[in-house]
């Protein structure tokens, strides 16, 4: 496991469960969980470099599939350690500072897991992982209903899950660096939670390069 440097732990009493963690992760039923397992399956590159915002006690991410590099980006520093899945993590608050602190083209692919409510510059963390991610690469943002008001952002409460969709699909509109923007309904067939997707694809640094 290891911890990226020039970390900026925050109090401890700032990030119980804001972003990420089990009690995010708790919100969700098994099934729906299953399914973002399922859509990571589907998606992310297999040995892929992958990066894993607002991540917490657990990724999601398939168990038997090898990844060369999973890095997460969450608040709660206890939580980060104990994640099988992530080979690097740092702590890093996106609302105070949507800046990622890594390369052009650095990753393959990036998920955001049933907390993109919690943002509030949420067009500016999209468009940096535009940038992170090689051209055509996926970020994964999924989302359900199971969310505490409280916690979420004020425009979010006031959609209903279609306009949830239309809401994420206009931060990667907004955020202007991504092609291929789709929503989807992963709902499970057999019962569960419901689970809903935003998928783009990367078109690099923004402004976009023109082809003129």
């Amino acid at each position: 496991m290891t911890v990226l440097p020039n970390i900026a732990v925050p109090p401890v009493d700032e990030f119980p469960d804001l972003f990420g963690g089990p009690a995010a992760a708790m919100h969700i039923d098994g099934a729906a969980i299953a399914v973002i397992t399922d859509l990571y399956r589907e998606i992310l590159p297999i040995g892929g470099a992958i990066l894993d915002l607002m991540s917490g006690w657990v990724s999601h991410l398939p168990p038997e599939i090898a990844y060369s590099r999973v890095v997460g980006i969450g608040l709660n520093p206890c939580e980060l350690a104990e994640n099988p899945f992530l080979d690097e993590w740092r702590v890093q608050d996106l609302n105070r500072n949507p800046h990622l602190p890594f390369a052009d083209h650095e990753f393959d692919g990036a998920a955001l897991c049933v907390s993109v409510q919690h943002l509030t510059r949420p067009a500016e963390v999209i468009r940096e992982v535009g940038r992170v991610l090689k051209p055509d690469a996926p970020l994964v943002v999924t989302f359900s209903e199971r969310c505490r008001p409280t916690r979420a952002i004020g425009c979010w409460c006031l959609h209903d899950d279609a306009g949830h969709l239309c809401l994420i699909a206009h931060h990667f509109a907004e955020a202007g660096n991504w092609g291929d923007i789709r929503c989807l309904d992963r709902t499970p067939l057999g019962g569960g939670d419901p689970l809903y997707a935003v998928i783009g694809r990367s078109l690099g640094r923004w402004p976009v390069a023109s082809d003129d």
